[in-house]
């Protein structure tokens, strides 16, 4: 069950901690993107043609998951960057990670997904990931989640960080 707790993710947060390196072996992609209009939908369809070569889209749920929280950081990097991004996908032992890299070197926010139109991206990565996280990158940043394809149980599935429950 999800549990708004109406709380900003604060520096030092177990998020951003040691940037664990993504998994070796099966599949790798990384394309870049211009800041248009389109960007955001084709890196929706790059994740999805990705995961259906890849033999990961049989689970309909981790290509659809995956479709919608690249398509959100996709839009916070068009929306915040507002400059080329690039999208990175790497898929190995049970495990897709994607990040998407941009220009802006704000580090994101987990908001209450409250009912604006804006400010869900970051509350829908946390809620739905199997772990997320940021790290700096030169003049900007990447971020990036994980998701469980193996189909066991618990795979896939969120887990809190310390102190939720």
């Amino acid at each position: 069950m999800l549990r708004l707790t109406g709380r900003h993710l604060p520096g030092p947060d177990a998020h951003f901690g040691p940037f664990p390196q993504p998994p070796l072996g099966a599949g790798h992609l990384s394309v870049e993107y211009a800041p248009t209009p389109v960007a955001v939908r084709e890196a929706r369809a790059d994740v999805r043609r990705q995961l259906e070569d890849w033999g990961l889209a049989e689970r309909d749920e981790v290509a659809d998951v995956a479709e919608l929280l690249v398509g959100e950081l996709a839009t916070n990097a068009l929306v915040h960057a507002k400059s080329h991004f690039r999208l990175t996908l790497f898929a190995a032992h049970g495990v897709l990670r994607c990040e998407v890299t941009d220009t802006e070197g704000r580090l994101p926010r987990v908001l209450d997904a409250g009912t604006g139109e804006n400010g869900r991206g970051m509350f829908l990565v946390n809620a739905l990931a199997r772990r997320w996280g940021c790290h700096l990158e030169g003049p900007g940043k990447t971020v990036w989640f994980e998701l469980g394809t193996c189909g066991g149980d618990g795979c896939g599935r969120h887990r809190p960080s310390a102190g939720s429950s």
